[in-house]
């Protein structure tokens, strides 16, 4: 088994990347630019050695170079929230035509699935049932679920689409809800910092995130699958309390609005076609976070 990693050189690929590994399986990634500074930061000097492409998404012609002879496709790549409200126009053209390059690659190449991310922002402030999104980066992954279920029915190419909300863990240092990762790099290095948004976020560890695609790609299924991945509905007033725990000289506030989506969502567990997936209390995942950047100080 050879997989495609979209975006396998990011913060969740590097995660994803080592527990594919660790099962023996090969793994390909794509990526724009030949850059394994976060790759390195998750799975050491073996990031050296990966199957790395460069290659854009946008062009669908880099898409089915990096997915040739490739058995299955993971598709990461894309632009965060930040990036897609200050460039509308480019965020569609990565999140949209990226993904639609994608599935019509594995269309081309008799892939018969595809494992994507969508995202918990496809959810607005107010319905925890009904996907209502208010931000560009929401919409986009929202219009990127009504595409894979057509491709199911006009091609019969199955689909998971996961949603997870606010991910946290070692190696979450980009995009606007990287804050509780950020705060844990700054406890370990005895730093202030100030996590940019207050009230309640739904933070799912980055491991968990990576065990669901793993258990996905085992798996054979049909359909066009969404899995929210909402992990614990968490105030950052309790962060920053549990950091305190952790460190009592910690020195972490938050200010700034709320999250414009919701902390928490009803249904689409993604049971009924993956079974149970792990949940990492918080606490347990702040500790390993802060405990990963310790040892990343001393290494």
């Amino acid at each position: 088994m050879k997989v495609l990693i979209t975006g396998g050189g990011g913060f969740l690929g590097a995660w994803l990347v080592r527990a594919l590994i660790a099962r023996g399986i090969d793994v390909r990634l794509m990526e724009w630019r030949d850059d394994r500074s976060i790759a390195t930061a998750v799975l050491g000097a073996s990031a050296a050695t990966l199957d790395w492409r460069v290659g854009d998404v946008r062009r669908a012609e880099d898409v089915r170079a990096a997915m040739r002879d490739c058995d299955h496709v993971i598709h990461l790549a894309g632009l965060l929230t930040p990036a897609c409200k200050s460039d509308p126009l480019l965020g569609a053209v990565v999140n949209v035509i990226g993904t639609l390059n994608v599935f019509e690659a594995a269309k081309g190449a008799g892939i018969r699935k595809v494992l994507y991310s969508s995202s918990g922002g496809v959810y607005g402030p107010d319905d925890p049932e009904v996907p209502f999104p208010t931000t560009h980066y929401g919409a986009f992954k929202l219009a990127n679920e009504g595409s894979a279920r057509a491709y199911w029915l006009d091609h019969g190419i199955a689909s998971i689409g996961f949603r997870p909300f606010v991910i946290y863990g070692p190696g979450r240092e980009t995009g606007l809800t990287a804050g509780p990762t950020l705060a844990c790099r700054a406890v370990a290095r005895g730093e202030p910092y100030v996590i940019p948004y207050t009230g309640r976020s739904g933070l799912v560890f980055v491991g968990d995130v990576a065990a669901a695609y793993e258990r996905a790609l085992l798996r054979s299924f049909d359909g066009a699958h969404v899995v929210n991945q909402p992990g614990h509905s968490t105030d950052m007033s309790d962060v920053i309390d549990e950091l305190s725990r952790i460190d009592p000289a910690a020195d972490i506030r938050a200010e700034g609005p709320p999250m414009p989506s919701l902390s928490t969502a009803i249904g689409a567990t993604g049971e009924d076609v993956l079974g149970a997936l792990p949940l990492t209390p918080v606490r347990e995942g702040l500790h390993r976070t802060v405990e990963h950047y310790r040892v990343a100080l001393v290494a």
